[in-house]
């Protein structure tokens, strides 16, 4: 079997952060891509906020340069996914992971940077122009969209918070809220109704998006009435939530109500010793890529004092 110092389970900002940390102090970490290797930034076109790109740079290339970077400093990068993981309480004692081929791997220490997976709505239509168009990050894409017309499907906090901001930002914002009012807080709500350049259309849903290889429109469906309307758009944005990849990890680690990994304090730890959770799979508050590059940063430092403190 297999034994480790570092394994990393996760290749988006926060997972190859953690490995170029973890490699340049001679961890010899192990990362494993997981199924969508690069994480979300695969699905962005370009970004224009992540520090030290003054051109910007689209999402697959900057996640390609963060894998060379891991591997310089000697990370041994994988392609699959871990398919099982049996944590240890006591403090010393080793992890075991299960890998999807059936290979078995012992490890001191474990990061986990496997994410969280946006929800989208699930139409041909939407999910050929991810990218395109379509987004789940205000913050993130809201930016290419100034001055143009958009619409924000959801009703809840985050769907709120996405409005408001783009109201900033963009000429309109339609919102289409599912049901016949929103779910949002009262204060959220009351943000969304005193942006002049927000429509609402409640009991409205998407019956297609409309565009070839760019958003161009929306065609909707009021699901009382079954009417149908279209609105000329450039941008979607999908606010409906996110789902923390967490799942092989149910029972072991202590999440919150949402399936986020809890951390203690400033810290990346989680409630087993020698396992560290850094990006969006225990962050939902930002969630942008510098965020969890920083975290995935503090993840490594972690592992490296608490080996350590073993030795």
């Amino acid at each position: 079997m297999e034994r480790l110092e570092t394994l990393i389970i996760g290749s988006g900002p926060a997972g190859y952060t953690a490995a170029i940390y973890a490699a340049r102090a001679d961890l010899k970490p192990v990362l494993y891509t997981g199924l969508e290797p690069g994480g979300q930034l695969t699905t962005t076109t370009d970004v224009d906020n992540f520090p030290g790109y003054p051109k910007g740079i689209d999402g697959p290339t900057m996640m390609i340069q963060l894998k060379e970077q891991a591997e310089r400093f000697g990370t041994d990068v994988r392609i699959g996914h871990v398919k099982n993981v049996k944590l240890s309480k006591k403090i010393g004692k080793l992890h075991k992971v299960i890998i999807e081929d059936g290979s078995e791997i012992e490890t001191k220490t474990i990061i986990i940077s496997t994410g969280a997976t946006a929800k989208y709505l699930g139409l041909e239509s939407e999910q050929r122009l991810i990218g395109g168009g379509v987004s789940a990050c205000a913050v993130c894409d809201g930016f290419f969209y100034k001055n143009q017309e958009v619409a924000v499907v959801g009703g809840g906090d985050t769907a709120a918070e996405e409005a408001t901001y783009l109201s900033k930002i963009c000429s309109k914002v339609t919102m289409l809220v599912r049901k016949d009012k929103m779910r949002a807080s009262k204060a959220m709500q009351n943000r969304v109704f005193k942006s002049k350049n927000i429509i609402l259309k409640f009991n409205s849903e998407i019956d297609e998006v409309l565009g070839e290889n760019v958003v161009e429109g929306l065609r909707i469906i009021n699901n009382v009435t079954k009417k149908k309307d279209e609105i000329s758009i450039s941008g979607l944005f999908i606010a409906i939530g996110h789902k923390p990849n967490t799942e092989i990890f149910n029972d072991q680690l202590e999440m919150d109500d949402l399936g986020y990994i809890i951390t203690k304090g400033k810290t990346t730890k989680t409630n087993i010793p020698g396992v560290f959770a850094s990006g969006d799979v225990q962050d939902k508050e930002y969630r942008q890529a510098i965020t969890a590059a920083g975290t995935g940063c503090m993840a490594a430092l972690d592992a490296e004092r608490y080996l350590q403190k073993l030795n």
